[in-house]
């Protein structure tokens, strides 16, 4: 008779521990989905994916200021007026809007 006063208390416990991950997914997608709206909404237009740092400055112009590469491979942050890029090696891999 215990295992089945157990089993209603196994079925709250794997609820309670499986909820918050469910809700951490749904938050953490929200966030990624932010910086392309904020950009939208700023009207702003910044580096895509696969841009050489090159390129970069030929369309957008020199950064307001810049990181030294951290770590391997090797990240650098270019920061412009309202977003960041982010390169590894000399390619962007995302630029993200600022608040």
């Amino acid at each position: 008779m215990k295992p089945l006063t157990l089993l209603p208390l196994a079925v709250i416990s794997a609820l309670a521990i499986s909820s918050p991950i469910s809700a951490e997914v749904l938050l953490l997608n929200k966030i990624a989905e932010a910086p392309a709206n904020r950009a939208i909404e700023k009207g702003l237009t910044r580096p895509t994916k696969g841009m050489s740092m090159e390129q970069v400055v030929t369309r957008f112009g020199e950064p307001w200021g810049s990181l030294p590469p951290v770590g391997t491979p090797p990240i650098t942050r270019w920061h412009y007026p309202g977003y960041t890029v982010v390169f590894e090696y000399q390619y962007v891999i995302t630029s993200v809007v600022e608040d």
